[in-house]
Parts: C-alpha cells; structure tokens; sequence
C-alpha cells in the first residue's frame, strides 16, 4: 500500500488514522477541509488539486472528478495494459480510499431545511469515488466509516496489507451506504409536492407518503424457519431504528428467538411500553391475554396471570420495570417462552439461569421520550407496512394517545373517576387486541380478553366464557370495543355479563339506539371518537 486519499466530511478518528499510515510509509492525499486538518495536525499532505493538477471549481462541487483520481481506483493491478495506461498518462495508484458523505441525511431532517440546503448536501464526488474503489476491491479498501478504521489499521500494522476477506467485506458496506444515500435523496425528493415552486431559503411542502418508498433494512440474523416450519425467515431492523423497540433487544440467555417469538415479543413490548405506571403484559399469538398494572413488577404480573392462566402457558411475557427476584420467582412457575423487561436485578437473572431454555431480552428504555413530539423520540414505529401481492400497503402508525378530556359521556349515567380509570386502561389494551376486540377490564387488570372473530357479538361471548374459566367475575367491570357497536345487541351482551360502564368510538348510523340501550341498562357510556381495527 503505497497511497491512501482522504476526504471525509465526519472528521471523527481521521487524524489518528491518518498519522498511523503515514507512520506506515502511506503517501496521504486529501481534500478541502480534511488536507487542513491534517496539515494543521503536522502530517505531510498532499491536495487533490495538487495531485491532478486541476483546481478545485465550482463551490468544491468538481475536485475529486478527474482521471487521476479515478484511473487510480479504477485500474487492475493485474491487468498489464491497465498499469500501462497509468504509466502514459502519469497516474499513480490509490490504495486506499478512506470517504465519508455530505450529511444529507441529518441536513433534512433539520425542521426548516430548504430546498436549497438539501440539494447542496448532495455529495456528488465522494459517491463517486467509493463506486469506484468499491468496483475495484480486490486492488482498493474502501472504508466509508470511522467504525471500519481499526480494523483495516490493525491487518496493516501486523500483515503489511489489507486481507482480500476484508477489502470484500468493506466494499460490500460501501455499496450499502451508496444504496441508502441515494435511497434517502430520492425519498426527499419524491415527497416535495412542487420543488421547483419553492421560494429560496423556505422548506419546501412535504407529503408523508412520497411517489417512492425506499425500505432500508438490515439484517440482524437468519431465523430457523418462519411462521410454519416449511418457511425461511430472516429479522431485520430498521437502518435508524427508534430508542427502546424490540431490535435492540440484547439476550441474555436462553434458545435462538424463533419468528413467532419475535412477532409475539414485539406485540407484547409495544402494548408494555404504552404505560406510564408498573406493568406487565402477557402475550399469546400475537394477542394480549392478559395485562395489568401494580405497586411493582410482582403486583402487575400476579393480576395479569389471572386473566387467562391457561393461555398464559408457553406466552410471552413483558414488563416496563426492573424485574426483582419477588417478581422472578412468580414467572419461573411457569412455562414462559420469552420474558422482557428494561433491566433485572442479579437476583432475578439467578432464578431464570436455571430456565435454562427460558429466552431473556433485556430493552433499554434510554431516550425513550413519552411526551416527545414525535412518534420516534416516543419510540414507536412512525409507518406501519403490510405487504400486499406485488405491492405495500402503508400507513401512518396507530400511535394516537386518548386523553381524559377527549372523552365524551353520552348516557344519563356519569362514569365515576374509578370508572374512568378502568376506561381508559381497557381502552389502552384494546389498540392492541386483534379486531373484533372486546377487553374487560377492573381494578387496573383485564378480566376477560375476546380477539379476533368476524362478529364483535361472539368476542364479547368468549371474553365472557374465559373470564368464567379463569374465575373471575365480570361484575362492575368496564369494557372497551375497539370498533363502534352497530346494534344494541353487543351492547347487551357485554352488559348481561356484568360491565357497568363502556367505552367505544361512536359513529355509528345507529349511535341513538346504542345509546338508548345503555340508559335503559342503567350504565355509563363514553365515546373516544376513535377507531382501533388491529388487523
């Protein structure tokens, strides 16, 4: 390796890294901003535009576009008319290309960014280079970030060159970085309603649903199989994922997480995350079974076991509180296939070593923000994707909170604070309950959980039948619907089981006979003016 050309907008590590090649013998080529810092760092550095003999122009917008440059990366050290074409035209090879982009990414998520500044963070120049060198990676390392610099040191200090393992590996990555940049220029683009309208120095109108979607994932691990065993599963995580959701996860113990874990720890951890006091969550094909909160980890997990014990059996269990041994030695009497929780006390982690098979994620809840504006900084997925035959179906996620105050009393009757307390949680776990959902809930636990069916009359029938199975009495409870109740008769059937006060969103042709039902029964009733369908 005789030279390396730097040029780095994210000046983090460059310097050292540089002064390690020079101390290699690594003749240092570099840009603009990046061949000042060096040069003030006290290394010899020689500028692109000394190197080509061609100044820079236009802004900086042309540098590094130049044969010499590219004939550099781009030349077969194997290919003898290659090297030959190098000799005629007094072009030197460069070994080592070390690239990072203008920020076009953190420019436009600036609130305010105008158009004018987004284009300008357009890197032009440093794409080009890395196609370039990463075409060219069995003569070329490429390294377009600072995480790949000991590495790349290291193989040189101890073996004099870069491993053809390694060069592979680094133009993989290069190419994956090109694949997101232009992807995240393209959906900036593809969202601006009238770019060419803007006025200068004004962000430009915005949609949230661009002409084009780029996803942009990365894999975490290859999985086993998929839903069934006949079907290949990979997991993959957002490229910027949000604070606090599942593919942080770190595991502490026990077996691979399999598809159907991942899908069910998922349900489980968003429904936990959702409140603000101790709770817990347990989960079972994909559905709440029971939830509850408490004083602490114990208290919340003894009320939500109650709700369905028998489902409970092999579920997923979730908390958003540090889980103690009093907690631990609860949950280890049953048969549990992944527990999470934001943190756990030695004591506990001691009693599930000895489950050895029991699957423990522990997700930080660091930078999650409950009141942040956005639905990131709260933590949550801002789009939910479905795929479709040959398409997606995209739509801003179900991340609406339900306030007190938004809460409409439509019957003679009048919740008390007690039952509004019970309401509101209902309907909190209703959001998360598969549609037709209809979630019993008193005292700061579900009592009855009816998922799924293709009528809201026969949910509501088999909340009623497990609660009878778990023991549990619905009387005085309070129910949440996550869909209006086109006839009285649903309503009836969750009042001839005991509920004493019902929350759903209204909209119905037939809200007056609804409404008439409820005051002839004698209860309460608020409307959210909100749908949950959980499809």
């Amino acid at each position: 390796m005789t030279t390396a050309l730097l040029s780095v907008s994210d000046k983090t590590g460059v310097v050292d890294f540089a002064r390690a090649l020079a101390a290699l013998g690594v003749k240092l080529l570099s840009t603009g901003g990046t061949a000042r810092l060096l040069a003030d760092a006290g290394l010899a550095v020689t500028e692109v535009a000394d190197h080509t003999g061609f100044p820079e122009m236009l802004d900086g917008r042309v540098k590094t576009l130049h044969p010499t440059i590219h004939g550099g990366l781009l030349a077969r050290r194997d290919l003898p008319e290659h090297m030959a074409a190098l000799a005629a035209h007094n072009i030197t090879t460069i070994d080592l290309l070390v690239v990072n982009l203008y920020p076009f990414e953190a420019t436009v998520a600036k609130p305010g960014c105008s158009l004018e500044d987004a284009i300008e963070n357009i890197d032009i120049g440093g794409p080009a280079m890395v196609r370039s060198a990463a075409k060219n990676w069995k003569d070329v390392a490429v390294l377009t970030d600072a995480g790949q610099y000991a590495q790349v040191l290291s193989e040189l200090q101890n073996g004099g060159s870069v491993s053809r393992a390694t060069k592979f590996a680094l133009s993989v990555a290069a190419f994956n970085r090109i694949s997101n940049y232009d992807a995240a220029i393209s959906d900036y683009l593809s969202s601006l309603t009238d770019g060419a309208a803007t006025p200068a120095g004004e962000a430009p109108a915005r949609v949230e649903f661009p002409a084009q979607s780029n996803a942009r994932f990365v894999k975490l691990q290859d999985l086993r199989y998929g839903e069934n065993p006949h079907q290949a599963a990979a997991f993959y995580r957002d490229l910027h994922p949000a604070p606090g959701s599942l593919v942080s996860a770190q595991q502490l113990q026990g077996k691979e997480l399999s598809y159907n874990n991942i899908a069910d720890a998922d349900a489980a951890w968003e429904c936990v995350k959702s409140f603000d006091t101790p709770a817990c969550v347990i989960v079972k094909h994909a559905n709440p079974c029971g939830v509850a909160v408490g004083a602490d980890a114990a208290e919340s997990y003894a009320k939500a076991f109650q709700t369905d014990p028998t489902s409970a059996f092999g579920g997923i269990i979730a908390f958003n509180v540090v889980v103690d041994k009093a907690a631990a030695d609860k949950v280890s009497k049953q048969f549990v296939e992944v527990l999470i929780a934001p943190a756990y006390t030695d004591e506990a982690l001691a009693v599930f070593a000895a489950k050895a098979n029991t699957r423990v994620l522990k997700i930080s809840l660091d930078g999650v923000d409950r009141n942040a504006a956005s639905a990131w900084g709260r933590g949550q997925n801002a789009q939910d994707i479905k795929r479709v035959g040959s398409g997606l179906l995209i739509q801003s996620a179900d991340n609406h909170v339900l306030q007190r105050s938004d809460l409409k009393v439509v019957t003679k009757v009048v919740p008390t604070p007690e039952q509004i307390d019970d309401l509101m949680f209902a309907w909190k776990i209703g959001k998360f309950v598969k549609s037709n959902a209809i979630v019993f809930c008193k005292g700061g636990m579900t009592v009855g959980v009816g998922a799924g069916q293709m009528s809201r009359l026969d949910s509501a029938r088999i909340a009623s039948i497990k609660a009878g199975h778990a023991g549990l009495t619905l009387a005085g409870s309070a129910v949440a619907s996550d869909a209006f109740f086109p006839f009285r008769d649903g309503l009836d059937v969750v009042v001839d089981a005991g509920a004493t006060c019902v929350i759903q969103p209204g909209g119905s042709m037939r809200d007056g006979e609804v409404i008439a039902a409820a005051d002839e029964r004698g209860i309460a009733m608020v409307f959210s003016g909100v749908r949950h369908f959980r499809h």
